[in-house]
């Protein structure tokens, strides 16, 4: 459904900068069987409040469609993740002085990496996660997770049963919630007075600085930066104390949230500080969107020459990890099977199915060298060093990578 007020100031000002066109879900890989069923496509267009500077989607698909039994995400499955959720837990303890009383509850939890890092280091630990498969994996693994949309109703749930919560985390899914206003009230029941919610999500600087439109998908409702957010949770009696730049999914900012004047931790001066630099990058002008959304019409029509060129001279054309922000970019640019022969993935979650959209076949990693095309294009351009690295095979034998975002590039 289309919403016409902001989801967190619910200001009426809300200007469309950038249509990326209707596609399903990026995270609804298809088996065989499904792929003669008509796919479902959503609008995918992007606006800002004027009100208050945030910037998100206009359209909401239902969570119960995103979020479904056979959800295919799982985290962590790169080194440089793993070694970026060890160094989150690690961070927090440290930062916050956690100990083995205080409860760790985080919100889309998935199959519990994150917590698993804090249950090493001594605390108590709960995920909340809605797909049933997920949570099922994370409980198989002893990481207690509860599978629920989080609300206040599971908030007092886990209040009654595990007390208040020291921490409440929430990585890459506050941006994810339509209803923020309900998402607050149900942390205000459950943290205690001297608790935390430490979030982290893409930062919206880094976002349109380099380019990053593929971050853009149905299950990213909201494009973070400190401008709205500092004015959203003030007005639950909330404050950011500290912020971290962190350089995974591209660039992403990690805030850490206290109820006002209970926890006595200091106001870090770097708040102001990036607070002042959005404003000299003017991130919420509507001349700084509208340029973004022309460099993304050029990086489509640059892609689409590059490897169209290299079809018409007979090479063959395969890609390389399937993450959500992927879907993006292969329907954005209209590349199909007649463009990429196929997929390789690590996750056995969408090895065996279809790419939304564009219906390309998601194979195991060693495809790459049983079949050796002359190019690979790296849709998890975030990770490119790790990946490359680990398909160091596939280069050996003259295979070159193409990395597509945030100017097309040939390297390998």
């Amino acid at each position: 459904m289309y919403v016409s007020t902001c989801r967190m100031c619910r200001g009426e000002k809300l200007h469309k900068f950038l249509d990326l066109g209707k596609m399903p879900p990026a995270d609804q890989f298809l088996f065989k069987t499904e792929l003669s069923i008509k796919e479902e496509a959503y609008p995918l267009e992007t606006v800002v409040c004027d009100d208050c500077g945030l910037v998100q989607l206009n359209y909401v698909v239902p969570p119960e469609i995103l979020y479904c039994n056979e959800y295919p995400y799982e985290a962590s499955t790169t080194a440089a993740g793993r070694r970026h959720w060890s160094e989150f837990a690690e961070t927090a303890k440290a930062m916050l002085g956690l100990g083995e009383s205080d409860l760790v509850i985080d919100i889309g939890s998935n199959v519990g990496f994150l917590l698993q890092m804090f249950k090493e280091r001594g605390m108590r630990v709960l995920g909340v996660d809605p797909a049933a498969n997920i949570a099922a994996i994370a409980n198989r693994h002893s990481i207690e997770t509860l599978p629920a949309f989080f609300d206040e109703n599971v908030a007092a749930r886990i209040r009654s049963t595990h007390g208040e919560a020291s921490v409440i985390t929430a990585t890459n899914v506050i941006a994810h919630i339509d209803d923020l206003h309900a998402l607050m009230r149900a942390v205000d029941l459950l943290l205690s007075d001297t608790g935390a919610l430490v979030i982290e999500a893409p930062y919206l600087i880094e976002l349109l600085q380099n380019l990053e439109y593929d971050t853009i998908y149905h299950e990213h409702l909201s494009y973070l930066s400190l401008k709205p957010l500092l004015r959203f949770f003030d007005s639950f009696g909330m404050e950011i104390f500290e912020v971290q730049r962190r350089d995974i999914h591209g660039g992403s900012m990690r805030v850490f949230v206290q109820r006002k004047a209970k926890s006595g931790r200091p106001v870090s001066s770097v708040i102001g500080e990036l607070a002042a630099a959005e404003e000299r990058e003017k991130i919420y002008s509507h001349e700084r969107l509208s340029n973004f959304a022309d460099q993304v019409a050029n990086n489509r029509e640059a892609l689409r020459y590059l490897l169209l060129g290299m079809k018409s001279r007979g090479k063959r054309i395969a890609a390389v990890s399937a993450p959500a922000k992927g879907m993006t970019l292969l329907n954005h640019c209209g590349l199909d099977r007649n463009i990429i022969d196929f997929v390789t993935e690590k996750s056995n979650l969408k090895i065996g199915r279809y790419t939304p959209g564009a219906h390309i076949p998601v194979a195991a990693d060693e495809m790459l060298y049983e079949s050796q095309p002359d190019f690979a294009l790296l849709l998890a351009w975030n990770f490119a060093e790790e990946i490359i690295g680990n398909l160091k095979k596939f280069s050996d034998r003259g295979g070159k990578f193409i990395i597509p975002i945030p100017n097309p590039k040939i390297v390998g």
